[in-house]
């Protein structure tokens, strides 16, 4: 038992009461462990914190992140808190950068301060930038193309040196396209605004949007939209958990990508959301948005080799109706 918690070791989950934090408190505590959730709420919600604490927190707090990890004593943490949106990256670069990489380094010296030497990192394909094969490795160049997916880099740099200089061990899981919710729809994706594909296309359904916006149909692709590897939050939070046992095992730092190995086209998705609800969907269709490329898959065998974890959730439709339950829940 670890400080205050009963019912196993505690994992400092912070940002774990957002969309792929809150799948990965649920796995973790079917995993034996206790997460406890540390967030400061600007873009996480309440309602997701169901398997464990929640300990309200800014990560560029040090002394709040002392006092946590003092009462709880975990033996890792996992760390999600962080700013996603593209766009508002490029808009405000100081925020990124502040919060992304800022706040890392402050939960870094939190946890060395503490003596605990192991974190699992949510990381992002964006460090890839605009990759020049497909499948990507990881060995692929990192040239990320806007401040978020620099400000991710530059954690992922981090933590390499971090490992060099003081011992700390981590697993940076680079994601692709995260989506879909938990089976039994008591959890699933919920960001203030939406921007993600898969939930505007059902909003579209639902008629909380106008439309569904497609950007781009002259791509290089079977139906000109572009191609994006579709990984389901649940295989997300298994793979953290996987890279948490490799660290607890003695595993060494490293850097894995995390996807299904298959694309599916924007139309293939709008689609499967069509079969999934029963619901025509209105489509509008856009030129291509700058800084968006034909392609991105995942070579996903790394994750297979060092973690043993491999994807489960490979069907769109299925993927697509696990994310229908959570958005077409009574009072959504």
């Amino acid at each position: 038992m670890s400080g205050d918690n009963a019912g196993g070791p505690a994992v400092l989950v912070t940002g774990g009461a957002g969309y792929i934090g809150s799948h990965a408190c649920q796995a973790l505590k079917a995993a034996g462990f206790v997460p406890v959730t540390y967030d400061n709420l600007s873009h996480g919600f309440p309602s997701l914190v169901r398997f464990g604490p929640l300990e309200e927190g800014d990560i560029r707090d040090r002394a709040r992140l002392l006092d946590v990890i003092a009462r709880h004593k975990p033996v890792a943490a996992m760390h999600f808190a962080a700013l996603i949106a593209v766009g508002e990256s490029v808009e405000e670069p100081a925020l990124y950068y502040r919060n992304n990489f800022v706040g890392a380094l402050t939960l870094l010296d939190a946890l060395r301060e503490s003596g605990l030497d192991k974190i699992v990192f949510s990381s992002t394909a964006a460090v890839y930038g605009m990759p020049e094969r497909q499948p990507i490795l990881e060995t692929e160049s990192k040239s990320p193309i806007n401040p978020y997916g620099r400000s991710k880099l530059m954690v992922e740099h981090a933590l390499g040196d971090y490992d060099a200089a003081y011992g700390l061990k981590s697993v940076a899981l680079r994601y692709f396209n995260a989506c879909g919710a938990h089976p039994s729809g008591e959890i699933g994706e919920m960001h203030e605004p939406e921007t993600h594909l898969i939930p505007r296309v059902l909003m579209a359904a639902i008629g909380t949007i106008d439309a569904i916006d497609v950007f781009g149909t002259d791509y290089p692709t079977p139906d000109g939209t572009a191609i994006r590897d579709y990984i389901h939050v649940c295989d997300l939070a298994d793979a953290h958990v996987a890279a948490l046992r490799y660290l607890i095992a003695g595993g060494t730092t490293t850097a894995v990508n995390l996807g299904t190995g298959r694309g599916n086209t924007v139309r293939e998705v709008i689609e499967a959301a069509k079969r999934a609800t029963g619901r025509d969907i209105p489509v509008r269709y856009g030129p291509r948005r700058a800084g968006d490329p034909p392609e991105l898959v995942a070579d996903a065998s790394q994750a297979r080799k060092t973690l043993g974890w491999s994807a489960q959730w490979l069907d769109i439709d299925a993927i697509v109706s696990s994310a229908w339950k959570w958005h077409s829940r009574p009072g959504t």
